[in-house]
């Protein structure tokens, strides 16, 4: 396998590879954001999550895929920095906001800005066409959330104000782990030992957490069942959102890769409108059509 993915690398074969692993990754990422913002506290649906993200990934990089050498220790202690700080701005944000306002922002924000970071730090270029995709695709999913935020509760404001705020620290930090992340997996021979020890290091620090808050409970939260089973079904989804768009960054342009992951956000209004019961009008079916149209255009040029 890691032999195939090599062999692609540059060539119109893996473009396309690129291409299917960035929407299947954002299909999972829209139902991998759904669980954590679901029934169960956020923080407690992360911890879940990444608890079984431990437990799944731990016998693959420790006992299959070769160890981290030398500098590639430090490049993993970025990882988990980043991705810590990603997933304390996103528990924050599901705290105090609906789903349906918290993602469009931070997949709004991630793409414009992982545009400006890849091609100021990994020297990608782009022509002005796909500049104008992402520009149009991240104004419609802002402008989905400010629909959202505009139907939301008056006495809701507040809270909704704040976790809009963590949603947007949080699409900040989307771009950088997108464009750290792609350096990283590029850095090294395997991109399955990085994906290994990505999940491997950066799921250890919620379930921590998860200790910490159901020991200062003194009681396991309701239905622990459910939560477990949600954790178990998030870990399988998270494999399939992150290391696909991982892999995807290392075969093709991570803007481009990018970009197309964040039609998660239409992944996500389907989730709403099917499971949710949330129902879209005209100008949010609009603002979709937009968000397919500036995805389009970023691989059109």
């Amino acid at each position: 396998m890691t032999d195939w993915i090599i062999s692609l690398e540059g060539t119109e074969a893996g473009a396309r590879l690129a291409i299917l692993l960035a929407l299947t990754s954002a299909l999972a990422h829209a139902c991998f954001g759904a669980l954590q913002k679901g029934r169960h506290d956020p923080w407690l649906a992360r911890g879940a999550m990444d608890a079984f993200m431990v437990l799944l990934s731990a016998p693959v990089a420790l006992f299959v895929v070769p160890w981290p050498q030398g500098f590639e220790w430090l490049v993993m202690v970025g990882v988990i920095a980043i991705h810590l700080a990603y997933k304390i701005a996103m528990a924050r944000a599901y705290s105090q906001a609906a789903y349906t306002v918290v993602y469009p922002v931070v997949r709004g924000v991630g793409p414009l800005a992982t545009l400006v970071f890849a091609a100021a730090f990994l020297g990608e270029h782009y022509v002005p066409l796909q500049w104008f995709g992402v520009a149009v695709l991240s104004g419609a999913i802002l402008m989905l959330a400010r629909l959202n935020f505009g139907g939301a509760a008056v006495p809701a404001r507040a809270a909704l104000r704040a976790g809009l705020i963590w949603a947007f620290a949080g699409g900040l930090l989307v771009a950088v782990y997108t464009t750290y992340d792609a350096w990283a997996i590029r850095l090294m021979p395997d991109p399955f030992t990085f994906l290994a020890w990505f999940f491997l290091m950066t799921s250890l620090d919620f379930p921590l957490m998860l200790g910490y808050r159901l020991v200062k409970a003194r009681q396991m939260p309701e239905a622990a069942g459910a939560l477990a089973a949600r954790g178990f079904i998030g870990a399988l989804i998270a494999f399939v959102s992150f290391g696909g768009v991982m892999l995807g960054t290392r075969l093709g342009k991570v803007a481009e890769v990018a970009s197309l992951r964040e039609t998660s956000t239409l992944f996500a209004a389907a989730i709403g409108w099917l499971v949710l019961g949330e129902r879209s009008g005209p100008a949010k079916i609009l603002l979709m059509g937009l968000i397919a149209l500036g995805a389009i255009l970023v691989q059109a040029a």
